[in-house]
């Protein structure tokens, strides 16, 4: 990895934590080569329209997505009601024919709470920390949990009222995720009670599922309108400390999305449909510090810039191996 790319990747570790995205301060030869050739090509502008225009937008990975991640959960349905032990408990914490595993921030919740490190947990928390870290830390948002889904569905509707110019969107402080993951944490050290796991999206629609709805749905349906009428994507942008705690989980992943500088166009399409838009800040004219970036650790790995990009210059990669998924 390059001077420029460990420099950026530390910046793309800010942003994780509220930072604003940055222009870069110095980019490579062979990257400002390309900047400066689309700069002054008078032809991009029809080159891109032509690729909008013969762009096939497949849904391919917002598809596979949405049904890994409701075959997930029925999983758990169906272990229950049919009492099959195949996938006992719910998000929180679960086991799997006989392994534990157990979110990593209920489980720092509960040893926050506690006071101390509990061996259970560590064990069940162990291996969904393998597991995240070889698929990205925040693919657990897109790809598994329930309330991620339902605000995707809340989102469309947020853009079609939005479209008919009947609500706007009003923008919050990112860094209000890390202040609430703090909040969190000193709320469970100092009550012994794990307060974020009563209020959580998550877990309440992951046991609402399994057990049956409660009068916690209320606190869901009265997040999601504000993330229609007001706020898009509030909770998973601004608030949910899962999110920022799976993406540092994510830092270290081998999965990214990895986006190529040459073949793109900058027509913006990827941050439109993008579910954290400042994680595209590199696709914009001018930004990009190297001919090929890596995504950084706050993307959700959700595929939604996959699928729309009409050049595909942005595509999945295993870290290491030059096969592009």
């Amino acid at each position: 990895m390059s001077e420029l790319l460990r420099r950026r990747f530390r910046d793309q570790i800010k942003v994780l934590f509220g930072n604003e995205p940055k222009k870069p301060a110095a980019i490579a030869p062979a990257a400002q080569e390309i900047h400066l050739y689309k700069k002054g090509n008078r032809d991009l502008i029809a080159e891109k329209l032509h690729a909008r225009a013969h762009a096939v937008h497949t849904n391919k990975w917002r598809n596979r997505r949405w049904a890994t991640l409701v075959l997930a959960n029925l999983l758990f349905v169906v272990s229950f009601w049919l009492d099959i032990q195949v996938l006992e408990g719910a998000l929180t914490a679960s086991r799997f024919v006989g392994f534990h595993l157990i979110d990593l921030n209920s489980a720092l919740q509960v040893m926050l709470a506690h006071k101390h490190i509990i061996n259970n947990l560590l064990i069940g928390t162990g291996t969904v920390l393998v597991l995240w870290v070889i698929f990205g830390g925040r693919s657990f948002c897109s790809w598994v949990c329930p309330y991620h889904l339902v605000a995707e569905w809340a989102e469309k509707l947020h853009l079609h009222l939005a479209k008919k110019k009947l609500v706007t969107d009003q923008p919050m402080d990112r860094r209000l995720r890390t202040v609430f993951w703090l909040v969190f944490a000193v709320l469970a050290l100092a009550t012994g009670y794990t307060v974020f796991e009563a209020i959580s999206p998550t877990g309440i629609l992951s046991r609402a599922l399994i057990y049956g709805p409660g009068l916690a749905l209320l606190w869901v349906v009265a997040l999601l309108v504000f993330e229609v009428f007001f706020s898009r994507r509030a909770w998973c942008r601004y608030a949910c400390p899962i999110g920022l705690t799976y993406g540092v989980v994510g830092i270290v992943s081998p999965l990214r999305i990895k986006y190529t500088l040459e073949g793109c166009f900058h027509e913006g399409d990827c941050r439109k449909v993008c579910l954290v838009p400042h994680v595209l800040d590199t696709v914009i004219k001018g930004r990009a510090v190297e001919k090929e970036v890596p995504i950084g650790p706050d993307c959700t790995r959700c595929g939604l810039c996959v699928d729309t990009c009409p050049t595909g210059s942005l595509k999945f990669e295993v870290k290491g191996l030059s096969k592009l998924l």
